[in-house]
């Protein structure tokens, strides 16, 4: 396993990768198809395709759909990241992905009026965009090596940045085309830029650097978890397999649950083997050494070390992506504009990032290093947390206040949502980076895929606590704090993310940093 290690190289003769630009322009035309489709989502859902259901359960039902398509979008890039990095590599991966990605665009384009041909639209898109997620950020860090590495963490920066500048235009935008233009146009525009994200992307392939997939690898990740779970060791129990299969048996019985989709009930049932297994393989990881090296025994504690990092950072994705969907449904009982549309307050989100992020890298950083005060990644994660937790706080007060039948304006929501883009510009900007640079050599598109799948992780817990307020005998203990539904939610979710926040803390003060980029 390897440590940090001195480097020769000097940030003045480091040179930037001439093929970035095709990179991070296709990645802005691609956010732009994707945050243009999936804010007007939850509106679209309310105001047309769900108009069949009963108006009182129309928004449970779209915060539902919402959700459930996120958990789609972040738990296919582990088939996504498989397939590059065991059989077809990054750069044919996200390309033949993206073209799957087209045609669900189309789909939601064509069959507007159509809820299996709108749905299985959405699950394309789920397949491709989330197909690629995690390709795309470690293709970038595959065009860097140890000679320009210092400057790995300004593109990272650059592509978070242009991420949120395709998101601010189709905040803004998509909104107005689907109430003025309809629901074709408003799905078919995100369409078309996601083919010319496409042909931008194919248009670098000279260029790149492709690292080339993996051989079938006797001491990969599963294997040594495989190995360390069946070895036995004389005079020592078996607590480790025993772990795993408690996680198998809680994972079918998850099934049973009521009131929660197919799909929590999978993305669940993932969750329960990765962290029983995952804790069985750490109790029994050194009953692998002599059956496989020790390089590959090392690297899978850095993964499971990391894969706990990324565990503690699922409750800030439940807060971050229900500004889509709660704060959403909270900007309708607010008074705005007539010509303000409940969905446009997003557009806030990408705007203050991409005013936060240079703030932060040429003026807050800089002055807090000064004072002699260093903010890690892991620092800068865990502080990201707890501010998404002060917003949830904020959010919840308003809530509460339009309870009681004040009648606060949608200006009031630009308080949280600079909050919580604070923390999201902390959590997820400095995590594609922290992720790609803590993944041994051989899984870096596994280990974005894992990074992705948090996200997953958290949009689940927002779909099990929706199934919980179902519960007749919730709803009563509910009514009984004096407050409605959707206000306990918001400081459940809000204390749910600073409890994580101190697990953090706790946790990052013993986590090892590794240097895993490649050679030059």
């Amino acid at each position: 396993m390897s440590h940090t290690t001195q480097t020769t190289d000097k940030p003045d003769q480091a040179k930037m990768p001439g093929q970035i630009p095709y990179i991070i322009a296709s990645e802005g035309c691609e956010r732009f198809s994707f945050y243009g489709m999936r804010n007007i989502l939850t509106s679209f859902l309310i105001t047309s395709l769900l108009l069949s259901m009963p108006e009182n359960l129309r928004a449970g039902m779209a915060k539902e759909v919402f959700h459930t398509f996120v958990i789609g979008v972040y738990f296919f890039p582990l088939l996504g990241g498989w397939l590059a990095d065991r059989y077809f590599g990054k750069y044919n991966t996200v390309l033949w992905l993206s073209l799957v990605y087209c045609v669900g665009h189309a789909f939601l384009a064509m069959f507007e009026d159509n809820r299996n041909g709108f749905f299985t639209g959405l699950f394309l898109i789920a397949l491709g965009s989330g197909g690629i997620k995690p390709l795309v950020s470690s293709f970038i860090g595959d065009q860097f090596d140890q000679s320009n590495r210092s400057l790995a963490q300004k593109v990272f920066d650059g592509f978070y940045w242009i991420i949120n500048f395709g998101s601010f235009f189709a905040s803004l935008l998509m909104p107005f085309f689907l109430k003025q233009f309809g629901a074709s146009i408003a799905f078919g525009i995100p369409g078309i830029l996601m083919f010319i994200a496409t042909i931008i992307f194919w248009m670098g392939r000279k260029r790149y650097v492709n690292v080339p997939p993996s051989a079938k690898n006797p001491h990969s990740f599963l294997n040594v978890v495989r190995t360390s779970l069946m070895a036995e060791a004389a005079g020592q129990g078996r607590g480790g397999l025993f772990l795993a299969i408690v996680g198998v048996v809680l994972a079918v019985g998850g099934f049973f649950i009521p009131n929660i989709s197919v799909v929590a009930k999978l993305c669940l049932a993932l969750v329960l083997i990765l962290g029983f297994g995952g804790m069985g393989a750490w109790l029994q990881l050194e009953r692998a050494r002599g059956t496989h090296p020790d390089v590959a025994v090392d690297g899978v504690r850095a993964v499971l070390r990391l894969l706990v990092v990324f565990a503690l950072v699922t409750p800030f994705w439940s807060l971050f992506d229900q500004k889509a969907s709660t704060w959403v449904l909270q900007a309708d009982q607010m008074t705005k504009p007539s010509w303000f549309q409940s969905s446009q307050m997003q557009a806030l989100n990408p705007l203050l990032v991409m005013l936060l992020i240079p703030f932060n890298n040429l003026v807050l950083y800089p002055m807090l290093k000064r004072i002699g005060i260093e903010l890690t990644a892991l620092r800068r994660m865990g502080l990201g947390i707890a501010f998404s937790g002060i917003a949830w706080i904020v959010v919840g007060f308003m809530q509460l206040a339009i309870d009681g039948g004040d009648a606060l304006s949608i200006t009031w929501q630009i308080l949280p949502y600079a909050l919580l883009t604070f923390g999201e510009v902390l959590v997820s900007a400095t995590g594609l980076e922290f992720a790609y640079s803590q993944a041994p050599l051989a899984m870096k598109g596994v280990i974005m895929s894992f990074w992705s799948l948090s996200v997953t992780i958290g949009n689940l817990w927002v779909l099990l606590a929706n199934s919980s307020v179902k519960s007749a005998a919730v709803t009563e203990q509910i009514k009984n704090t004096g407050m409605s539904v959707t206000a306990f939610q918001m400081f459940f979710f809000a204390g749910f993310a600073l409890l994580a926040a101190l697990a953090f803390a706790m946790y990052a003060r013993t986590y090892r940093v590794l240097n895993n980029y490649r050679q030059a």
